[in-house]
């Protein structure tokens, strides 16, 4: 089905039980996030976010790929064309069910970034303020995470991409969160068919030539199957 380029946000992670922002109870509820998500709550207050994202990373490392990114990693290995997942999400959840080509727009958990040299790295398990770079020394260690007010990585690529794009789908986003709202509308221009697939409709649902509502883990594989019988 030629070069197909598939945007993931948090719903696709929410069965693999992965909250996203909206999510009562989870660890977003409990933290503004202006607190826990800025470089300026990093600032005020960095004990506070190293103890967010140990507990995302905890969390995450414990969760299991659920039927849709299983479905996807099908697709990679099964179509004649390249196979593109950009993700919004910093779990590592497209990896561990065996996708290969995937862009982590907004970093991983998995990473350690220090703020100083740039320098990158595993982190690990848990991280406190002042952790040490393993490059330059300086205690200026934090979550290789995008944090809102940032630009988020791979642009240039994603962007080429999308122009490039036969399809693109976009999986369990709000729609909400610029740059990755206006994909759709640059797959568009490119003369791709744009599909959102979603438990509920986007902000930006109207720039789609097509739409299905429901749980990923059911609507993903069988939007593979489609594709993968041309």
């Amino acid at each position: 089905m030629g070069r197909i380029v598939i945007l993931t946000g948090a719903g696709i992670s929410a069965e693999s039980g992965l909250g996203t922002f909206r999510d009562e109870g989870g660890l977003w509820s409990q933290h503004r996030i202006e607190d826990v998500a800025t470089p300026e709550g990093f600032a005020r207050n960095p004990a506070l976010v190293h103890s967010f994202y140990n507990a995302r990373r905890v969390q995450s490392a414990a969760a299991q790929p659920n039927a849709a990114h299983h479905a996807l990693a099908r697709l990679e290995a099964a179509n004649a064309g390249e196979v593109t997942i950009v993700t919004q999400n910093v779990d590592g959840l497209h990896e561990a069910a065996g996708s290969l080509r995937v862009l982590h727009m907004h970093g991983t958990l998995a990473g350690a970034l220090c703020s100083q040299c740039d320098h990158r790295w595993t982190a690990p398990p848990e991280m406190v303020p002042g952790h040490p770079c393993p490059a330059c020394a300086g205690p200026t260690a934090r979550p290789d995470v995008v944090w809102f007010g940032e630009m988020p990585y791979h642009m240039d690529e994603i962007w080429d991409l999308l122009r490039a794009a036969d399809v693109f789908a976009a999986i369990g986003t709000s729609g909400q969160v610029y740059p990755a709202a206006a994909f759709v509308q640059d797959a568009t221009r490119g003369g791709a068919h744009t599909i959102e697939i979603n438990l509920d409709p986007s902000a930006v649902v109207s720039d789609f030539s097509e739409t299905r509502f429901g749980k990923a883990s059911e609507l993903v594989p069988l939007w593979v199957d489609e594709m993968l019988r041309g």
